[in-house]
């Protein structure tokens, strides 16, 4: 039904498909305004309570004794179950819905450095089938550990931080993910399992170049993903997420507006991009933040086998990362046949 230029959703929706728009809409608020939110709960909490403010002081304490655990593999299994493993997920997966695809078995007693493309706004492919259970990462990649890393900041926000934990997440700084590809997870994982590190490469930088149903990534200028896998031996495995840049549209200028300039600013001070989404709503289909219902599949490729280079020179940065450039063609013109409505025009630019 369409009133005033607004197309509204049917009255009489099943409740399975309205949990699952509920569910995407509260990852987009969780992800949207949860930090903010959470400190303003925090600052309440401290000035306008008169028992819990104390507990609060003990809490804060506690986030600077333990603000390393992020950058030293995270959270364990035991304490990440509880978020990974919840039915909500599940309706959030089952709702674009999204789908994890292997092209190749893997070696479960290796580490894996990951690197998903696109980025597209909020990485949401990357985001469902490796930050969480919704699809079945661990049935089918058995005895692997997904690790996605994020900024350091989303750490150090009270209340934020633990939701964040609870996806397994980590530190996506250097050190961190060489942590994550060379330590034995002792503490994190005491099961010993290997590690599957998720790393976005395009980041915040990509979202803001997102255009609609358009796979613009940027690749040539990131190496120091290169550095880290040769350094620690890591096989870098090339994911690709079709459909991802269908999700949402954005207000955008180009590159010399005011408007570009300002988020750019933002994003160097900040490493978060203040993206304008245009998506759909709860109960309408024409504008909003909910991410629009296409489905979305995350192809994970064959695994690129690098040498262990303690001190890798800069020749050998750009010789292995030419060869996951080709990798990484080679597996969106191959596997997009398969999951794009209009493959013969979809093409793969590299910034």
């Amino acid at each position: 039904m369409e009133f005033f230029g607004i197309q509204f959703a049917p009255l009489r929706v099943p409740l399975k498909r309205r949990l699952q728009t509920l569910a995407a809409a509260g990852w987009i608020c969780i992800l949207a305004f949860g930090g903010c939110i959470s400190w303003l709960f925090t600052i309440y909490l401290i000035l306008f309570t008169e028992w819990i403010r104390y507990f609060m002081f003990i809490y804060l304490a506690w986030i600077y004794y333990d603000r390393n655990t992020c950058s030293e593999g995270g959270r364990g299994q035991r304490w990440t179950s509880w978020n990974r493993n919840s039915v909500w997920w599940k309706h959030f997966c089952d709702y674009f819905p999204l789908k994890l695809v292997k092209t190749v078995d893997l070696d479960p007693s290796k580490n894996y450095l990951f690197c998903s493309f696109p980025h597209g706004i909020l990485a949401t492919g990357a985001f469902g089938v490796f930050a969480t259970e919704g699809i079945g990462f661990s049935k089918l990649f058995p005895n692997l550990v997904p690790r996605i890393v994020t900024l350091r900041q989303h750490f150090m926000v009270p209340f934020f931080r633990e939701f964040t934990y609870g996806l397994g997440a980590c530190d996506s700084g250097r050190d961190s993910i060489e942590w994550l590809l060379k330590n034995p997870k002792k503490l994190s994982n005491p099961n010993e399992l290997n590690n599957a590190v998720i790393l976005v490469v395009g980041g915040a930088a990509e979202s803001l170049r997102c255009r609609l149903s358009q796979y613009n990534i940027i690749l040539s200028k990131r190496k120091g993903f290169i550095r880290v896998a040769l350094k620690t031996g890591a096989p870098l495995v090339p994911v690709f997420s079709f459909g991802e840049t269908d999700l949402y549209d954005q207000i955008k200028g180009n590159e010399n507006s005011l408007l570009y300039k300002s988020q750019e600013a933002f994003r160097k001070l900040t490493g978060l991009s203040p993206v304008l989404l245009v998506g759909r709503g709860f109960f309408q289909y024409t504008f909003g933040l909910v991410p629009q219902r296409k489905p979305v599949t995350v192809v994970v490729g064959k695994p690129m086998e690098v040498p262990k280079i303690l001190e890798p020179t800069n020749e050998q940065i750009d010789e292995y990362h030419a060869k996951f450039k080709s990798k990484l063609i080679e597996l969106f013109e191959t596997e997009k046949y398969k999951y794009l409505t209009n493959p013969q025009n979809a093409k793969l630019v590299i910034e």
